[in-house]
């Protein structure tokens, strides 16, 4: 059989290379983004009472109905944006799915889709799968002067030409852990406004943002709201990254064409767990506890970290850290991150897997990202190791 690939360019992600290897050296993985914690154990009591309530059978296409209730009254209560949970919020499986429907919905064949580089490595195949192109922005690295990445925006709006379907966001930002301002938001007001693009938003840490900022929604700006698909994802929330459950909130004509392809890409998500996160949200005090919680994760490995030769980088959101090497290493990033988890048993990510071209000099800064979404104990194991490289 002559097999030609849709993908040609997509192998084993660096996230599995980077587990698989944690897993055999017996490693601390501090590099995929998964909590190393149980949920709370009131959600999992709520899953086994609605399991033995009878939830079992197929619910509602979009998601059933009380938790698309409970999901419009939190996202007006912290954003004053009105969706209504009849037409325009879809229960997902996960944010990949979210995303994925997303694309596969707008994106033609030819159709161009700006994405503002590092970018998360679902991105650019999502793209290629619906036939589009992408357009990729880079930001500014940290520097002398500046020690967070930072968006271009004259820059993105430049990249928009009249072939221009979409343009993705994802603030708080995976890797660089980067938060959008009002100033952002204007910004972004200013592009809609003269071009009429479409805004994918990957808003799925949207409450794990630290420092007493305010997650900047493109849902609190009306001009934004209508032209945007927000995504957000239970499993960042609510430490069930398993759960595989999200949602996306967007105007009824958009919303329309996304579950035309959702449900034939998995019809639903799981029913019981669908009821449990309806009456757990009643309760607003997990989520909007999340950022301190974290903040608290944080403190204590940018603190570690400060005392080895690593030095951390801002993070002003996410449950990710940046940390430059250089004082330890000039090993490009990939190869780095492998010495680091051969010869010292911590597994971290290279910042360069992030980039179309991972191997090339533009996209290594000697710049690894740690995942703190983990118990104490095991920062402190980890910082412990670091601290002999």
């Amino acid at each position: 059989m002559n097999l030609e690939s849709k993908l040609p360019n997509v192998g084993t992600t660096i996230f599995t290379v980077m587990s698989q290897l944690a897993a055999e050296q017996q490693a601390i993985n501090l590099g995929q983004g998964f909590p190393d914690f149980n949920p709370d154990p009131r959600l999992l009591n709520m899953v086994s009472e609605a399991m033995a309530a009878g939830h079992n059978q197929y619910p509602p296409m979009p998601g059933i109905l009380a938790l698309r209730e409970e999901i419009a009254a939190k996202v007006h209560r912290l954003y004053g944006a009105s969706y209504d949970p009849l037409t325009e919020i879809t229960v997902t499986s996960g944010a990949t799915e979210a995303l994925m429907a997303s694309i596969q919905a707008f994106v033609k064949t030819g159709d161009e889709v700006v994405v503002i580089e590092p970018f998360y490595d679902l991105y650019l195949p999502a793209i290629e799968l619906a036939g589009g192109v992408p357009v990729v922005v880079p930001m500014q690295a940290p520097d002398a002067s500046h020690s967070t990445y930072r968006v271009d925006w004259q820059r993105v709006r430049d990249a928009i030409s009249p072939a221009a379907r979409m343009l993705m966001l994802n603030f708080p930002h995976n890797p660089t852990g980067i938060a959008m301002s009002e100033a952002d938001l204007d910004a972004l007001e200013g592009i809609v406004r003269d071009t009429g693009i479409m805004l994918l938003a990957d808003e799925v840490y949207e409450h794990i943002i630290f420092d007493g900022r305010s997650h900047q929604s493109v849902a609190r700006r009306e001009l934004l709201a209508a032209h945007s698909v927000v995504i957000s994802s239970f499993g960042k929330t609510y430490h069930t990254t398993g759960w595989k459950i999200g949602y996306c909130c967007a105007p009824q004509a958009l919303t329309a064409e996304i579950r035309k392809v959702h449900q034939f890409m998995v019809f639903t998500v799981p029913s019981p767990m669908q009821y449990a996160l309806a009456r757990y949200m009643q309760d607003p005090a997990p989520y909007l506890g999340l950022a301190d919680f974290y903040q608290a994760k944080r403190d204590r490995l940018h603190a570690g970290l400060a005392t080895t030769r690593f030095q951390p980088l801002p993070s002003e959101g996410t449950f990710f850290l940046l940390a430059r090497y250089d004082a330890i290493s000039k090993l490009p990033e990939a190869e780095f991150a492998r010495w680091l988890t051969l010869e010292h048993g911590v597994a971290v990510i290279p910042v360069s897997a992030f980039y179309r071209q991972p191997d090339a000099a533009a996209s290594n800064h000697q710049i690894v990202r740690f995942c703190f979404a983990k118990q104490d104990a095991t920062l402190d194991e980890a910082i412990a190791r670091l601290a002999k490289a």
